[in-house]
């Protein structure tokens, strides 16, 4: 019969409990700290890049006096303090189970005979007898008496034949004993005067907690979309934006967004925040109030609206803010931004609509590099030295927009010069190789079939006088190379091994670090229309001829037109991360009609296939393949020029016969 008991001690609650932990506690460590570990990547070495980049790290780590423990870091320190107080009551725990050996507890060896058990014995026996004992100031009758009975029955264990079967068939000299079975729980949880207060701690976690955590989770997931955006926010996107929107339609529906995205409580730093608005309605001559007005950012309606709309601008105008309330709402903002900028192509894409696509594209970079939308005669003010004010005035150059602003600094003899420099080795100029279409295994395109759009792109990088650096022309066409990456299901080619990506790029004023993107559209000029999704790609390598890195290649699958005729098409390669780093060309996809296929079949077959009487010919045929017949006239030459050889040898031998 088995003995339950509850754990009075907590002894094996403590077993249970560290148990449990470890098996949540150290996979949730390793994910942690696998995906914690910082980046190899290298940055941009400009004075600018390398101050945000100390900003970002102090901002994610905090300081040695004040660190930032986010979640993760707070579960990971309370989860193991817990596992460690019970690892160590655990350890110090002292459990009695041994197993009963009457040698030992006569202090005899295994291996004596009977003889010597029963004269030690007897020797035990006038020792510890409760009547020859005398009592101690710490000893009690009872406790003499058990030592006795304990004595006789080790003793009798091992000498008595009954008493030697129990033993060696249950392993205690009684017989059968009570099997004694622990549960892990503190004997007051079952206890009946404990009995309201524990039901009082079920009902309150398993039917208030549980159901509130999980509605939030539920009405919560509902509310965002798959893009992780508010439903209101991209119910904004779908209506605000058109077939024919620009920057400015752009940015205003971003902004309209955040009166559902932001979590800032309002009349925050209220003051500054006027203060700022002033300097942004300075900065921009009169233009904020039509800006305001079509962003629907009036103030005392729509005030959260209104808060990032002014943080946007001052963002995009590069301005002060004292205020270390606003500069954190401000990043908190900003770091919001792609995700809505996704949320909004995707509305966009999924209507084909090029120009606002594009537009949302582009917003991108302009936040990155924080230069006002649509001005893309500032682009030389994203090297450090160069204001927004100055870039508008510099002379452009036919190769490159960042020329002119380095002769500036030369000129002027600016200390920006050097940290120029080093910006212009992480700009670069992207450039397309090649653009082309393929079907797998086949020369033409024929109606709805599969089309392959295969784009070789490079990164040329700047000099650093700002102009592009020249690259020798390298070869197109690379049959075998194209094929195997066409017949891969990558839809970017792998790159060899090595650094050959620039790294982190130039934006001192992200408030993170950056990895430059791209992305792929293939357009429809005529009808405003994006032909395909586009494809968002990194790690474009910088061309190294020295190395062997020429370009890399990308393809984008798609099903070709029904209708048989050109189609003139447009490639857009659009940076995230750099303003007026765009590269196009124009691509023609030629529809043919499908019986094109068998009258190249057939000319493949008239190749292919030998003459019957060849010796590959006659190979065929032992083969059972198909060749091609001899021409009768070739047989009526072969036959004439055989009753030729005939005659001559007949008259051969007649003149032998008369020399005779």
């Amino acid at each position: 019969m088995a003995n339950y008991s509850y754990d009075e001690s907590g002894n094996m609650a403590a077993y249970f409990v560290l148990t449990f932990l470890s098996i949540f506690l150290i996979p949730y460590t390793l994910a942690v700290f696998s995906s914690s570990k910082p980046p190899s990547l290298s940055g941009c070495q400009c004075q600018q890049c390398v101050a945000q980049r100390q900003k970002i790290r102090k901002r994610e780590r905090g300081s040695l006096l004040s660190p930032k423990l986010r979640r993760r870091t707070m579960i990971l320190l309370v989860g193991w303090s817990i596992a460690a107080a019970f690892a160590y009551k655990v350890s110090t725990t002292e459990i009695v189970n041994k197993i009963y050996d009457p040698f030992e507890i006569l202090g005899i060896g295994a291996s004596s005979t009977t003889k010597e058990i029963k004269s030690h014995y007897k020797k035990l026996s006038r020792k510890f007898h409760p009547d020859k004992v005398k009592l101690g100031v710490n000893d009690t009758v009872e406790a003499v008496e058990a030592k006795f009975v304990e004595l006789t029955k080790a003793y009798k264990a091992l000498t008595d034949e009954t008493i030697r079967k129990n033993l060696r068939d249950f392993g205690h000299p009684d017989g059968r004993q009570e099997v004694s079975m622990g549960i892990a729980l503190p004997k007051w949880i079952v206890e009946s005067s404990n009995n309201i207060w524990v039901l009082g701690a079920y009902g309150l976690l398993f039917g208030g907690a549980l159901p509130a955590l999980v509605g939030r989770w539920w009405f919560g997931y509902r509310a965002k979309t798959k893009d992780g955006v508010h439903a209101r926010s991209a119910a904004i996107f779908f209506k605000n934006i058109t077939e024919e929107s620009d920057m400015d339609d752009v940015t205003s529906s971003l902004g309209k967004s955040f009166e559902w995205e932001m979590s800032a409580k309002v009349g925050k730093a209220e003051s500054d925040l006027e203060q700022l608005e002033k300097q942004v309605s300075e900065k921009l001559d009169g233009k904020w109030e039509e800006l305001v007005k079509l962003a629907e950012a009036v103030p005392g309606e729509h005030e959260r609206r209104r808060r990032a709309f002014i943080l946007f601008y001052a963002h995009f105008l590069r301005l002060p803010i004292s205020s270390a309330a606003l500069q954190k709402e401000q990043t908190s903002i900003i770091l919001q931004t792609p995700v809505l900028l996704n949320s909004m192509l995707n509305i966009t894409m999924s209507r084909n609509w090029l120009l606002p696509t594009i537009s949302a594209m582009r917003l991108h970079a302009y936040l990155t590099q924080a230069l006002l939308p649509g001005k893309e005669e500032l682009k030389a003010a994203q090297l450090p030295g160069i204001e927004p004010s100055e870039a508008s005035g510099l002379s452009k150059s036919e190769s490159s927009d960042f020329s002119a602003a380095v002769s500036s600094l030369s000129k002027s003899e600016s200390s920006s010069l050097l940290d120029a420099e080093k910006a212009l080795e992480r700009i670069g100029h992207t450039e397309i190789v090649d653009a082309t279409f393929k079907v797998i295994g086949e020369r033409f395109v024929t109606p709805s079939s599969f089309v392959h759009l295969l784009v070789k792109l490079r990164v040329v990088p700047l000099a650093k006088d700002g102009n592009v650096m020249p690259m020798p022309e390298q070869s197109k066409e690379n049959d075998k190379r194209d094929h195997e990456f066409l017949l891969s299901k990558k839809e970017m080619e792998d790159l060899p091994k090595g650094d050959y990506t620039s790294g982190y790029a130039h934006a001192p004023f992200w408030p993170a670090n950056r990895k430059p993107s791209w992305w792929i559209v293939l357009a429809d000029i005529k009808s405003n229309k994006v032909v395909v999704p586009p494809m968002k790609i990194t790690d474009v390598p910088v061309a190294d001829p020295q190395r062997g890195v020429e370009y890399r290649s990308y393809k984008i699958q798609f099903q070709a037109p029904q209708n048989v005729g050109l189609f003139t098409w447009k490639v857009y390669i659009v940076s995230d991360t750099f303003v007026g780093d765009e590269a196009s060309r124009d691509v023609i996809l030629k529809i043919e009609d499908p019986s094109v296929l068998a009258t190249d079949d057939n000319a493949d077959d008239d190749i292919s296939e030998p003459e019957e009487d060849s010796l590959a010919g006659q190979m065929a045929l032992m083969r059972g393949g198909q060749v091609k017949k001899a021409s009768q006239e070739s047989d009526d030459d072969d036959e004439s020029s055989t009753d030729d050889e005939e005659e001559e040898e007949k008259d051969d031998s007649s003149s032998d016969s008369d020399s005779d």
